[in-house]
């Protein structure tokens, strides 16, 4: 099975997902579609609606578009999941409220009974750093959720699942994302980079090898679509 990695900068690819060929939008035109068998997008530090300074974030968009018209298998992880359901007919915003640090994440019914989602039933304290969310594109199914926004869907009819959630991330980059607190967007909020260090020492082994198991379960779907 030929699997797409989407990174849109080093220090946030596919982490625990796997290592798989990688496309990076800012710096080579998109493959083609056909020759994709599966697609796992990843996060960055830009937003979907920046494409005035990001010009690629265009053809990134209408490959998006592309394969999931054609019902290739698709992964998408923060920004990634963003983009997704934007391509889904959702139209994501700046969350008044960011969420960077360890959250406990409620799985929903329909999560539960979803092949990818479902073991992490019925919650999970999982990693997160996002400034933007994504509401629920129009025919999807919510798997998670916590009180600021939809964690996961699923998009109907489609082997899609959108993550708002970093399940992927390492130690090292989630590490590298800390010690640029000071120049990042994180800096204007009232989170404590030293607590959220100290948190995630704790917690990372273990979400790392969720994270191997949702990839894994992930990649199975794929697989079978």
């Amino acid at each position: 099975m030929r699997v797409l990695s989407v990174v849109h900068q080093p220090d946030a690819g596919a982490g625990v997902f796997g290592a798989y060929p990688t496309w990076v939008p800012g710096a080579q035109p998109p493959p083609s579609v056909q020759d994709v068998d599966a697609l796992m997008i990843f996060g960055g530090s830009m937003h979907l609606d920046q494409e005035d300074g990001h010009p690629w974030l265009a053809p990134e968009k209408e490959f998006i578009r592309d394969a999931l018209e054609r019902g290739t298998p698709i992964l998408g992880v923060c920004l990634g999941s963003q983009l997704l359901a934007e391509a889904a007919g959702a139209v994501p915003y700046r969350s008044e409220e960011p969420e960077i640090g360890w959250y406990d994440i409620e799985i929903t019914d329909a999560g539960a009974a979803d092949p990818v989602i479902g073991p992490l039933a019925p919650s999970v304290e999982l990693f997160e750093w996002h400034h933007y969310v994504a509401p629920l594109p129009p025919g999807a199914v919510e798997l998670a959720r916590t009180p600021v926004c939809v964690q996961a869907f699923r998009i109907e009819g489609k082997p899609a699942w959108g993550l708002q959630f970093h399940a992927e991330v390492t130690r090292e980059n989630l590490f590298s994302w800390l010690d640029r607190w000071g120049s990042s967007e994180a800096v204007e909020t009232s989170f404590d980079p030293d607590a959220i260090r100290a948190a995630s020492e704790l917690r990372i082994e273990e979400q790392n090898v969720t994270g191997r198991k949702l990839a894994e379960r992930f990649l199975a779907e794929a697989a079978r679509a």
